[in-house]
């Protein structure tokens, strides 16, 4: 049975936060909600940067509420778990992306389209459902719904594998999606940034021939001889590119 708010008992919690649009991050504490029925606590061990939290640190979207603590590509090892939560138990090894939130009822949502729910909730900068600002990774300890937790492989090394919460996921669902995760495409990836060489890494993957287009000639060398593309085109070369 769930708890009324008024038994709830937030956790104590650590991590670092921006107080303010310089850029800088400061020693944070704050409060977790309680482990609820369905949510699961896991101790958080890695945190990719994405660029989102640089934007967002810095307020340069405008939409930025301090203190804000980032962080959107975090993994970790479940240390509670609710009565309902079934997908996971303690110890296993887990990671949460962007999302910790929606309205579950929608049509989005029944489609496991969460991203579309006009009621979404971000992991960090965002309204929770008990009106709390949510808060990210840059921390000790994470909370979230079952519903966003998803389960790391055993040989998956977890430093390595934190970036796929964000970056990983925003290339690798288009490929999906368009029919391209499959042998014998040709396909183009623009930039070589954070995106870009994750998006090399899983077209190669998925047997497909790799084009890199880049407006640096000098990130010729690590397209192809560290991330195994099979071209490279540089768009600033009116010869090349033709």
């Amino acid at each position: 049975m769930a708890k009324s708010p008024e038994d709830q008992h937030p956790v104590k919690a650590f991590g670092w936060a921006a107080t303010d649009s310089s850029g800088h991050l400061s020693p944070f504490k704050f409060s977790r909600r309680e482990t609820g029925d369905e949510d699961v606590r896991f101790k958080v061990l890695y945190c990719g940067i994405c660029h989102s939290d640089l934007h967002s640190i810095k307020n340069e979207w405008g939409n930025s509420t301090y203190p804000l603590l980032p962080g959107h590509e975090i993994v970790g090892e479940v240390t509670e778990v609710g009565s309902k939560v079934k997908k996971v138990k303690v110890g296993d090894k887990v990671g949460v992306g962007c999302l910790v939130g929606a309205c579950h009822s929608c049509d989005s949502c029944v489609n496991n389209l969460e991203n579309y729910c006009s009621k979404l909730i971000l992991t960090y900068n965002s309204i929770d459902t008990d009106g709390t600002i949510t808060y990210g990774g840059y921390s000790d300890y994470m909370v979230a719904n079952q519903r966003y937790i998803v389960v790391f492989p055993d040989n998956m090394p977890l430093d390595a594998g934190a970036p796929l919460l964000c970056a990983g996921i925003t290339v690798y669902s288009p490929l999906k999606y368009f029919g391209l995760a499959e042998p014998g495409k040709h396909i183009g990836v623009v930039g070589l940034g954070g995106l870009g060489h994750v998006a090399v890494k899983f077209a190669k993957a998925f047997g497909a021939k790799v084009t890199v287009i880049s407006t640096s000639p000098s990130k010729m060398k690590e397209a192809l001889e560290h991330l195994g593309a099979d071209s490279f085109l540089a768009s600033r070369d009116p010869q090349q590119m033709q």
